[in-house]
């Protein structure tokens, strides 16, 4: 690949909303370095994973592990491409100001989404990860019809602490890193006991990539290991 067409490559990537902070502010360094343009395209786990099915193309991918395991099994990436990322916990959002709920154990945590006016989560029929794992844990505590009743749905993680910092919601749940994007909204904790809830992320290479050496090389500036202060910050545990 000579110069001039590096020069002209615009980069393809489709990620999982947990990871957007990082793939935004690290892309943005990749971009001024290199010179190359980086199309970034953030939505829920379930939804690029429809989209890739259907024939999407894209250069880097990074999406929750589950999701990658299940697509490279299908042959979905170059061999050797993966690189574990990081990953992140489900928690509570509440707004900036708010007193902070009991959420101590998970009877405590049980009665404050029954007493709370509003709770919003990411609608889990678009696909999300914390959306699929909180609608889940609503059946097993046996509260769904109370808490779906007063249920404010959003597509992503990050409009869920935007319902919350907003006052839509009194009380949120999804990962933490997204929490710490939204202003007015902060982390009152992580889910209790056996309701803790770790979500993974890597990325891959499609085997249809355009350009396989600069998403490759992309993919290496998100797993600096230079990073791991900033991951951590962002609210993911890096894996590098």
């Amino acid at each position: 690949m000579d110069g001039r067409t590096l020069a002209a490559t615009i980069v393809r990537v489709l990620s999982a909303g947990a990871v957007q902070a990082m793939v935004e502010a690290i892309g943005d360094e990749f971009s001024r370095a290199t010179g190359q343009t980086l199309d970034l395209n953030f939505a829920p786990v379930g939804t690029l994973r429809a989209r890739l099915q259907a024939g999407e193309r894209a250069d880097l991918v990074i999406m929750s592990v589950s999701a990658i395991d299940v697509l490279e099994k299908t042959g979905a990436f170059r061999s050797g491409s993966r690189v574990e990322l990081g990953r992140t916990v489900t928690g509570v959002a509440i707004a900036d100001g708010a007193p902070l709920p009991d959420i101590s154990t998970v009877e405590a945590f049980k009665q404050t989404l029954l007493e709370a006016r509003a709770v919003s989560y990411s609608d889990p029929k678009v696909g999300g990860s914390s959306g699929v794992f909180f609608a889940g844990l609503l059946d097993r505590l046996v509260i769904a019809d109370e808490v779906n009743r007063k249920s404010v749905m959003k597509n992503r993680g990050h409009e869920v602490a935007e319902a919350v910092a907003s006052g839509e919601a009194d009380i949120g749940t999804t990962f933490v890193s997204e929490i710490l994007t939204v202003k007015g909204a902060q982390v009152a904790g992580p889910l209790p006991g056996e309701l803790h809830n770790t979500n993974a992320y890597a990325g891959a290479v499609p085997t249809g990539s355009r350009a396989p050496e600069l998403a490759a090389a992309f993919l290496r500036a998100l797993a600096d290991p230079a990073t791991r202060a900033r991951w951590t910050a962002a609210g993911l545990e890096p894996a590098f």
